[in-house]
């Protein structure tokens, strides 16, 4: 049986509503969550992504009230992630009709919370998203990735937005995220967030040979091209997408009679 590739539309939520910038920075306002995520819905996106980008436990309870109203109004699968430090925080989104839990920040600091949250909800809740950024200082315990140009270099993980350096090596810590209990890994590359000049194809590439799970490649679309180098180049399961969706560049069904006609299975 072939497995489909999934298109995700994301959407980064502050205070309530969704924004989106570049190398993860210089925030615009894109709409109302649940008004885009109806519209993703419409178009046969195969999930959405919800990311609480402020993810402080005072916004706590609007990411939960987003997550009831998109419960009730979609019908496809819904990720959340933002600020989840404990099983009561996960079970929390799950009851407010979330599929998945995304975890990125908490699970570099505990990584026990994969396995504890894969126990207690399934490893198909279990998201561990991977912010990573290129980094050329010699590390002899990294795995070295090569670029397109002919130089390599080793992809670190970063937390907290993107603002905080972990000196984690992606590759490694995308293996042991997966022994943990993740049943997917999210990758967004800081090198190519918002740049709208494609995937960072190297790393995308990297990680999904490393690990047996789903990959999801994110940051960087701009072209249709884009989503095909990701499944074809990167290897990804499924290609996240945002700021073309949101400004209407493309819409989901287009990008998947795309793929199609170049031989990529999707569901239309």
């Amino acid at each position: 049986m072939v497995l489909t590739r999934r298109i995700i539309p994301c959407l980064d939520i502050k205070d309530g509503r969704v924004v989106k910038g570049t190398n993860f920075v210089g925030l615009r306002d894109a709409g109302d969550p649940v008004e885009l995520a109806g519209r993703y819905n419409e178009q046969g996106a195969d999930e959405v992504v919800f990311l609480d980008i402020t993810a402080s436990k005072e916004k706590r309870g609007i990411i939960v009230d987003v997550i009831q109203r998109a419960a009730d109004q979609l019908f496809l699968p819904l990720t959340v992630g933002g600020g989840l430090k404990s099983l009561d925080d996960i079970q929390q989104i799950l009851r407010a009709g979330a599929d998945k839990v995304s975890l990125n920040t908490s699970a570099v600091h505990d990584p026990s919370l994969l396995t504890r949250g894969a126990e207690a909800f399934g490893t198909q809740c279990m998201v561990c998203a991977i912010d990573v950024r290129r980094n050329t200082t010699p590390n002899e315990k990294a795995i070295p990735v090569s670029l397109p140009e002919g130089s390599t270099c080793w992809y670190e993980v970063v937390i907290y937005g993107g603002s905080k350096p972990t000196g984690i090596d992606a590759v490694a810590w995308a293996k042991e995220a997966e022994e943990r209990g993740a049943g997917e890994i999210l990758l967004t590359s800081m090198e190519t967030d918002g740049t709208k000049n494609g995937f960072d194809i190297p790393v995308t590439a990297a990680i999904s040979d490393a690990v047996g799970i789903p990959v999801i490649a994110s940051g960087g679309v701009g072209t249709l091209e884009h989503f095909y180098d990701g499944f074809t180049k990167g290897k990804a399961d499924a290609c996240l997408a945002a700021s073309v969706f949101h400004y209407g560049e493309f819409t989901v069904k287009e990008v998947k009679e795309y793929l199609r006609g170049r031989g990529i299975p999707v569901r239309l």
